[in-house]
């Protein structure tokens, strides 16, 4: 066997994993190439980062989904006392969101606004509006804190893949420029630099998949709540109306 050929194969041998039937995930990260270390490392802290989120965001919507209900039952149930609602939430105004957020901008206008436009008819047109305008500005604000942060969750949904990509890519191009020197390059001496590079695909879509997913069904509730504060809105503008009528 030609001298510089044995020695070149146990140099490469000696660089890879020992081929023991098995191939251990943090041997493998261990001796992946740097860039594809540096990849790994990227996705590893943008999963962690949209976990996080994803459980924040649960906890948000869930708390805000409950606020709206409670509200809006004690709302119907108070039936024509909204100052006794209004006296209520303006006691703990800072915690307040969702609808109770749009009723408490809104009748506060109300107010205001009715008690100098009283015995002026043209007025109460210009009430109702600026009541309106301020119900929906509040609106927009919920929403807004409702939708934070979901726009880094679909970037890490539809960008994670192709980055991991990039790393098994990169990988993969090191592994064979190693091997192009091996003249007589075994099964066992190419699968461990592959699977390591592998890897870098594999933690792209495992940060990628809950991202998206979870993406879609806060999208989703987000504009359930919308509608919802949307719809009281409206009736809250009806009701306010009539009793400037």
């Amino acid at each position: 066997m030609d001298p510089e050929i044995t020695v070149e194969t146990s140099d490469m041998i000696s660089a890879a994993p020992a081929p023991t039937g098995e191939l251990s995930f943090i041997e493998l990260v261990m001796n992946a190439s740097f860039l594809v270390q540096v990849v790994m490392f990227l996705l590893l802290c943008v999963s962690v980062a949209s976990w996080s989120i994803i459980f924040f965001k649960h906890r948000q919507l869930k708390h805000a989904r409950k606020a709206t209900e409670d509200f809006e039952e004690l709302f119907w149930r108070g039936g024509s006392d909204m100052g006794s609602i209004y006296e209520q939430l303006n006691k703990r105004r800072d915690s307040l969101v969702g609808s109770e957020v749009v009723f408490l901008s809104g009748f506060r206008e109300f107010v205001k606004l009715y008690e100098k436009s009283k015995g002026d008819p043209a007025a109460k047109e210009m009430v109702m509006g600026v009541t309106y305008r301020s119900m929906k500005v509040s609106l927009s604000r919920e929403v807004e804190e409702l939708e934070t942060s979901l726009p880094f969750l679909a970037t890490v949904g539809s960008v994670s893949p192709y980055v991991g990509l990039f790393g098994t890519v990169w990988g993969i191009m090191h592994a064979f420029v190693a091997l192009a020197a091996v003249k007589n390059a075994t099964l066992a001496m190419v699968a461990p630099p592959i699977a390591e590079a592998l890897i870098a695909t594999a933690m792209g879509l495992f940060a990628a998949i809950p991202a998206v997913v979870a993406y879609n069904r806060f999208n989703t509730r987000v504009e359930k709540l919308e509608n919802s504060y949307i719809n009281f809105m409206d009736e809250l503008s009806t009701i306010l109306n009539r009793k400037i009528i």
